[in-house]
């Protein structure tokens, strides 16, 4: 076919001139932000507690999340459906590999929600693959788990945020702030509400192995030493069995509770020094003489712990003290403490705060509230407790150089072997 010059620049005219529509969306108008401004975000292992930071995240109109991977078919079905009922679309993806979710040049940053076992090698693996990481806690098994991650996060220049959310949870937040400032007077002492220590090496009876596509075992397992599949572990009744729940299940809460008392008493930078457990309450005291209590937590303000809920802390100045636990709330020795009163109540257990402070540090490249260093010193001091306190004795430890001073026997306890190939 022949066209003129004329018709040719005719028809170009036509052409530039014509109104170009753009969606508001792309522009970012109407409350929406345009897809250059977003986060784009994917999943590795989101079960309930996973889904619950995931909903905090939908929430946040910058992020658009894309993926799952999981080693359960029935869990990526279910992320895969909350997402896609979110945007009103089918673009989320589901894959059993966590690699194929790392590889992908499109994806910011990743939410890490496996079981504990996975938790540090997972974040070395995202680090590596050049993504921001929001990992689930505890997220180490040991000493050395919590001196790699926060060593690998750093060499690879990402921003990572524990979710020990608590730091970003307002009556908590407030209560640390009250002892750091120094209204309470010289702290001198600071309670961690922990979980009943125990931990059983026992193994439950075998039952055959489900197809890979239904549950990849091997996966599930990953770094953990080998053990027969019984359909309770990944059914999250895996709580308690020292392969999987590290530090007689210290770490559980003592990663919310021990972190809010590094944080009060202005020791986010050290650890304490010793270690002695007596019963079910572990007595540790750091170089500038304040002790940390860790004890264990009433759900309904049991015993002495002033304010009911799961995850108390308390802090004790010279001068006052002030408690604060997941229902929200707070008590204080003296109301004047607070001229304006408590912040409104809000849910220990609420990530919503955490995430904002997350997405916030991924733009600007600063370090949020819950970092891999704060993260590498609070786990330390669970990990530590936790190795006295099955030793049965007494133990010292160096800051400094992470290690228990003149102790090989301890020494030995901060590592684990893990199982090949699953390592980072």
């Amino acid at each position: 076919m022949k066209t003129t010059r004329r018709h040719f620049l005719k028809t170009a005219a036509i052409a530039l001139g014509a109104p170009t529509i753009i969606p508001a969306s792309a522009l970012g108008r109407d409350g929406t932000v345009a897809p250059s401004n977003r986060i784009v975000l994917g999943g590795i292992g989101l079960g309930p507690r996973g889904r619950q930071d995931l909903k905090a995240f939908l929430s946040q109109p910058d992020v658009q999340f894309v993926t799952i991977a999981d080693v359960q078919a029935t869990r990526r079905e279910v992320v895969r459906v909350m997402a896609n009922r979110h945007y009103g679309n089918q673009d989320c993806s589901e894959t059993p590999e966590m690699a194929e979710v790392l590889g992908r040049d499109d994806i910011d940053a990743v939410i890490i929600a496996t079981g504990d076992r996975w938790h540090a090698v997972a974040t070395i693996l995202a680090a590596k693959a050049g993504k921001d990481i929001y990992c689930e806690k505890p997220c180490s098994m040991t000493v050395r788990e919590s001196q790699e991650l926060a060593d690998a996060v750093n060499r690879y220049g990402r921003v990572f945020q524990a979710g020990t959310q608590r730091r970003n949870v307002d009556n908590f937040r407030v209560a640390a702030e009250l002892a750091r400032s120094g209204r309470l007077g010289r702290i001198h002492t600071v309670h961690a509400g922990i979980l009943a220590l125990e931990e059983s090496h026992a193994w439950l009876p075998a039952q055959p192995e489900p197809a890979r596509d239904v549950v990849d075992w091997d996966r599930w397992l990953g770094p953990a030493p080998w053990r027969p599949y019984n359909k309770d572990y990944v059914d999250g009744r895996w709580r308690g069995y020292y392969d999987f729940h590290g530090g007689a299940a210290l770490p559980e809460w003592g990663a919310h509770t021990v972190d809010l008392c590094q944080w009060a008493a202005t020791a986010d930078d050290t650890t304490p020094v010793e270690y002695e457990a007596e019963g079910q309450t572990i007595h540790a005291r750091y170089a500038n003489g304040v002790k940390l209590v860790m004890r264990l937590a009433g759900f309904k303000g049991e015993g002495d712990w002033v304010v009911p809920g799961t995850c108390p802390v308390r802090f004790e100045g010279d001068e006052g003290w002030v408690e604060a636990a997941d229902t929200g709330k707070m008590a204080l020795s003296n109301p004047a403490l607070l001229p304006s009163g408590p912040p409104a109540e809000m849910a220990g257990t609420d990530p919503t705060q955490h995430v904002r402070d997350f997405l916030n540090c991924v733009k600007s490249r600063a370090k949020p509230a819950a970092n891999a260093d704060v993260t590498r010193r609070g786990h330390i001091v669970s990990h530590v407790a936790s190795i006295g306190w099955r030793l049965g004795r007494k133990v010292r430890f160096d800051p400094a150089t992470e290690s228990f001073v003149n102790d090989a026997e301890a020494n030995r306890m901060c590592s684990r072997a893990r199982r090949a190939p699953w390592h980072a």
